[in-house]
């Protein structure tokens, strides 16, 4: 087993079929998490435009059973008639992994550099400090521009890969061993775990079957959910 830091946890966002109102609630996703940070004492970084670190005491061990499809029932704001849609975003929250447990051949990364560009002062524009990595094998990609280091914004790229490759030989473990652990966890990543109904106020948790306010919740208060997730876990 590799040794998972229980305090950082990489949450990334992907938009499901919709369109423009899955991008709006995937930044809804983003948002929410990014607010119940602030409210617990957390850090919270922007790593990518869909990508965040949450840093903070058992930021992983509370955050892990988020992993999963996000369904939302709304009235879009592009929507001119007042119909309800329904939407998905998937979360993927991945661990900040050793770099001695998980291994990769050198030469299959491909590590370009950029201006970054933005906020940040004239280093930012002036410099090549914003990494690109691609990991040629599984064709993934992180485009880091965080910190005014390159070294930096390498590093922290080199994290997420491992991270990724990590869940990709989780995933394919619990695949071969037929692991559900029981409704909550990484082998649930692809189905609907959660429910977030606006004309009700509601939130429904699909694998506890529990019910919480939806404001509150967005609002970055999801105390209450996140204990009865970690009461149930496995």
């Amino acid at each position: 087993m590799p040794t998972i830091n229980p305090n950082i946890a990489i949450l990334e966002f992907r938009p499901g079929p919709g369109g423009e109102e899955s991008s709006l609630w995937m930044d809804d996703l983003m948002r929410m998490y990014s607010r119940y940070a602030t409210k617990v004492g957390w850090l919270t970084t922007q790593i990518d435009t869909n990508i965040i670190k949450i840093s903070g005491i058992g930021a992983f061990d509370q955050l892990q059973w988020e992993t999963g499809t996000h369904r939302v029932q709304r009235i879009p704001v592009t929507e001119k008639h007042g119909r309800i849609h329904t939407s998905t975003a998937a979360v993927v929250v991945l661990p900040k992994i050793t770099s001695s447990d998980v291994q990769f051949n050198p030469d299959d990364i491909e590590i370009t550099a950029s201006r970054a560009g933005g906020h940040g002062g004239q280093n930012v524009n002036k410099v090549s400090t914003a990494v690109r990595l691609l990991h040629k094998p599984t064709g993934l990609t992180f485009s880091v521009r965080q910190e005014r280091s390159q070294q930096q914004n390498r590093e922290i790229a080199l994290d997420l890969l491992r991270a990724k490759l990590w869940q990709m030989e989780e995933d394919k473990r619990l695949a071969a061993t037929g692991s559900t652990r029981d409704k909550i966890g990484l082998a649930m990543r692809a189905d609907k775990i959660r429910t977030y109904n606006y004309a009700r106020n509601q939130i429904k948790d699909h694998r506890i079957n529990k019910e919480f306010p939806l404001s509150k919740c967005l609002d970055g208060d999801l105390t209450d959910l996140l204990l009865e997730l970690t009461i149930l876990s496995p």
